[in-house]
């Protein structure tokens, strides 16, 4: 197992350049770049605009660019920002912490709650409680996440129980550290809510799914027909085959955790990693967008690599085949 962890992590290294390269050659084939706003202005001497190419290394080959940054980030220099004039890194630092707030409540919320409703609901088929979640599912997957959002946001202005916006509240410097803690928590509420309602109903239908298809099997009968205790044949033998794709999914979910929601950070004004992109992009500030890509293949990669241990740890059959 450890041979493999290590193989993975190796293989990572062209995975990311193949990335970057990409990623950078797609994003330089795009016209213009970050200075067409200065061209258009008649008030800037194209002299001006000639000593801001050398300086941002825009009058270079996008291939040539590409090497400059390949090698400064090597060095642990991810460039500096044509937008903000700060140092890359910096800015992604600041909107670090907004973003793994939301994103890790986020699925606290899902996690805990998701397979334990889709597991009751296989157990207790055609019930009241089985229907209701059914509702439930096909309300959060029908719903928008920006149409969730702006209900919530409703309902918040309407009763004043939950903030319509931010992160922090005005007066968050006086308040001592479990009152920061408390309004941190007061203000992820709705973006919670609003992201976590369709991962919650896609999580439950396929955990419901997954262990009716295994309660079904032959395996499952012999068992039954053995005189096994239905506890130990549910959860010793049914669920351990029908948790393995959601503990893919849950791979996946790892490897998003710093995309962040850009329709659900602009509506409740959450200054995360999804607005920031979104912003970059338009206004192709090239390094900060290549420092987001780069960290986003990152997490992509250690998910599903934590998905294969996770997959070896509760399936014999997957760690014999990485022993």
């Amino acid at each position: 197992m450890l041979r493999y962890v290590l193989r993975r992590l190796i293989l990572t290294i062209p995975v990311l350049l193949g990335v970057s390269f990409l990623s950078f050659m797609v994003i330089a084939a795009a016209p213009g770049d970050f200075l067409d706003q200065y061209r258009i202005n008649p008030s800037i001497s194209p002299q001006t605009i000639e000593r801001l190419e050398k300086q941002y290394g825009l009058d270079k080959p996008w291939y040539v660019q590409y090497l400059v940054w390949l090698k400064e980030v090597i060095r642990g220099n991810f460039g500096y920002s044509f937008q903000y004039h700060r140092p890359v890194f910096e800015i992604i630092w600041r909107r670090l912490g907004a973003t793994l707030l939301l994103s890790v409540s986020t699925m606290i919320f899902i996690w805990s709650i998701a397979p334990t409703m889709g597991i009751y609901a296989a157990l207790h088929q055609y019930s009241f409680a089985d229907e209701a979640f059914s509702v439930i599912a096909f309300i959060g997957i029908s719903i928008p996440n920006f149409f969730f959002a702006l209900l919530f946001l409703y309902f918040a202005a309407k009763t004043g129980w939950f903030p319509i916006g931010g992160i922090i509240s005005l007066n968050f410097d006086q308040l001592p550290w479990w009152g920061k803690l408390l309004d941190y928590l007061w203000h992820v509420v709705g973006p919670v809510l609003t992201l976590g309602t369709a991962g919650l109903a896609g999580i439950m239908r396929q955990m419901r799914g997954q262990l009716l298809d295994q309660l079904r099997q032959d395996y499952v009968m012999f068992a039954y027909a053995k005189g096994m205790p239905e506890r130990n044949v549910i959860y010793k033998h049914a669920l351990r085959n029908a948790i393995n794709p959601i503990i893919t999914i849950f791979g996946y979910n790892i490897s998003g955790l710093l995309g962040g929601a850009v329709l659900t950070e602009t509506v409740f004004g959450w200054p995360g990693m999804g607005r920031l992109v979104i912003e970059a992009l338009q206004s192709q500030d090239l390094f900060l967008v290549m420092a987001s890509l780069l960290l986003s293949s990152v997490m992509l990669i250690l998910g599903n690599l934590l998905a294969d241990i996770l997959l070896a740890w509760a399936d014999p059959r997957v760690r014999l085949r990485f022993s």
